[in-house]
């Protein structure tokens, strides 16, 4: 089956599978150019990497990225969610606030200056207490988010409950951009189901998420993760899992990949 969309990864400052050619920094090939050439009318969700470059973002130095991506995006003309510096609350990203808004805020406005149309703004809180700052010190503004986002790595992780109710607040779409079975992974069968999957998706269904991206890996094959716990989470390598799996994404409130598709997301 083809999904409905796919989640891949660049940075403001290589623009690596858009611009430049696609690397493997250890956490697989991503290959955006490659994904909208095979499967054309399904959408595309981002994470723009910034670490280290809210400053130069600001300052200009970046523009002939920002303008080859605008280009890029009008190009491939499909529905597009990108996460302006992701888990921007994560701390090691070491987003300062201030400075990670005034980045957030210039990007969106060079895309819309650009005339692009066809992107929607995601600002993505990595879903656990910061110790050290509220989430919202790092917001841009409601003129410049779309939609909320949350990382679903464990279930009752700190502040998913509270930035859902903040979407709600702001009137705006809410995501889980990212999601995996943490330290569960699949190999469990029920018991990964009960302690992982079946939260996901009452989540799904209590905070009214009307996106959900699931990392479909084994994180012990990717360099920069062996040895850290994440597990294998492909829902194919466990037959319980993955029929449980195709018969809960298979339910009418999950919209599947058809030609209709782009139209059904209310895209011309």
């Amino acid at each position: 089956n083809i999904p409905a969309g796919f989640m891949v990864y660049t940075s403001i400052q290589d623009l690596e599978g858009i611009v430049s050619h696609s690397v493997d920094r250890g956490a697989g090939i991503n290959q955006p150019k490659e994904l909208v050439r095979q499967y054309p009318g399904t959408v595309l969700q981002i994470g723009l990497y910034m670490v280290d470059a809210l400053d130069d973002v600001v300052k200009g130095r970046y523009d002939a990225n920002l303008r080859a991506l605008s280009r890029w995006f009008k190009a491939v003309n499909i529905p597009v969610y990108l996460r302006i510096g992701y888990e921007f609350d994560f701390p090691d990203n070491h987003y300062d606030p201030a400075a990670y808004q005034k980045a957030y805020r210039y990007i969106v406005d060079f895309l819309r200056k650009e005339g692009v149309k066809n992107v929607a703004y995601v600002w993505h809180s990595y879903g656990h207490v910061n110790a050290l700052k509220p989430f919202t010190d790092w917001y841009p503004g409601d003129a410049y988010v779309d939609w909320f986002g949350v990382s679903f790595f464990s279930p009752g992780m700190g502040e998913l409950e509270i930035i859902a109710r903040q979407a709600r607040e702001h009137q705006k779409s809410f995501m889980i951009a990212e999601a995996t079975p943490y330290g569960i992974g699949v190999s469990g069968g029920q018991k990964s189901w009960e302690s992982w999957f079946r939260r996901l998706f009452a989540f799904v269904e209590k905070e009214n998420v009307k996106a959900l991206c699931y990392i479909n890996t084994d994180w012990e094959s990717l360099s920069m993760f062996q040895g850290q716990g994440w597990g294998d989470a492909r829902v194919e390598e466990n037959p319980l899992i993955k029929e449980k799996w195709i018969a809960e994404t298979g339910r009418e409130k999950y919209l599947q990949y058809s030609p209709g598709l782009l139209k059904s997301l209310a895209f011309e």
